[in-house]
């Protein structure tokens, strides 16, 4: 079953890549653990993990990749019983800007003078 997971990711990259050139690719699938790592031509690297902890799987791996700005990522994560971690440096995601000071100042009021009850 791992080694479907485990393949279903690679070709998930290789996919979204099709005019990427492979330059290596590596996997080592056992009963209790595995390993495997891929790099393509443009810029995308992966690698990950994992070994049976009990009943649980422990995972860790990283991706990199050049984003459309131009700017390199990197993502380490960790993936066990307690769910999905990520360490990553930058954020991913676009960070909303602040909220202007009469909105709070608006919520406030209304938190301090709720609607008469019927």
């Amino acid at each position: 079953m791992k080694f479907f997971i485990v393949l279903a990711c690679v070709l998930a990259v290789v996919a979204a890549n099709e005019d990427a050139e492979v330059l290596r690719s590596e996997s080592q699938v056992n009963v209790e653990d595995f390993k495997y790592a891929l790099e393509l031509g443009n810029s995308v690297k992966t690698q990950q993990e994992g070994s049976l902890n009990g009943e649980n799987w422990v995972v860790k791996g990283s991706y990199e990749f050049t984003s459309p700005e131009g700017e390199q990522v990197s993502v380490q994560y960790t993936a066990d019983e307690n769910g999905y971690h990520v360490d990553s440096a930058q954020p991913l995601l676009p960070t909303p800007p602040p909220i202007p000071e009469h909105i709070l100042k608006a919520i406030e009021y209304i938190n301090a003078h709720p609607p008469p009850t019927q």
